[in-house]
């Protein structure tokens, strides 16, 4: 097993006892660093939700920051629709040059951009939301070095994303029965583990995962 899969792995543990303010503390800190590295007017982060099949604010850094979270919209729609289901990383330059542009969508927000920079997060095909840098400086040159820059933010924002959704199932495994509440509970009992004794709690984790998705079985 490797650093970063052991990192995530007690990050799971840890996080499954934690509120939901540490989650959305979690993804507001993802847009606070998106929009400095960019230094962007505002950064976003966008949850797709299967049920309503729509777009949700969840974290917003800047411009909007007071009033967007929980606003929602059909993720057929707009720049963030068009990434989401294509699945690759989007800049515009110019907003009003672009049909996938949904201007009456901006106005409702209260911010109309001139700039947009968005990717896709992803676990694997399955879209988590769209990761959007708004008004990056406009004598920025927007090159492969900047989309390389994007795209790489936008994986490890879906790492942490995948974090809080596993740190989600965690916590209510830990108060399930049967099979899932072993993986929940094996997790937390790894915050109180050191060396030896976690390492073996770990691959017993990453067993019980692999038995318990259906999505490996064999």
């Amino acid at each position: 097993m490797s650093k970063s899969e052991d990192r995530i792995r007690v990050a799971v543990a840890a996080s499954a006892l934690a509120g939901e303010q540490v989650h959305a503390d979690l993804l507001r800190s993802v847009a606070d660093v998106a929009r400095g590295i960019f230094g962007a007017r505002a950064a976003s982060i966008m949850l797709y939700e299967e049920r309503g099949d729509e777009l949700v604010f969840q974290a917003v850094s800047g411009e909007g920051a007071d009033s967007l979270v929980g606003a929602r919209f059909p993720s057929t729609e707009g720049v963030a629709g068009w990434v989401l289901r294509a699945r690759e990383p989007l800049v515009i330059d110019d907003v009003t040059e672009d049909p996938r542009f949904a201007r009456e969508l901006a106005e409702d927000t209260g911010y109309v951009p001139k700039k947009i920079m968005a990717a896709p997060l992803l676990r694997g095909e399955r879209g988590l939301g769209v990761l959007s840098v708004l008004d990056p400086p406009a004598d920025r040159p927007t090159g492969i070095a900047e989309m390389d820059l994007l795209g790489l933010f936008a994986r490890q924002a879906a790492l942490a994303l995948d974090v809080v959704e596993r740190a989600r199932d965690a916590g209510s495994a830990l108060e399930g029965e049967g099979e899932t509440a072993v993986v929940g509970r094996v997790a937390q009992a790894l915050e109180r583990l050191e060396g030896p004794r976690r390492e073996a709690g770990l691959r017993l984790l990453a067993a019980l995962e692999d038995v318990l998705d259906p999505r490996r079985g064999g």
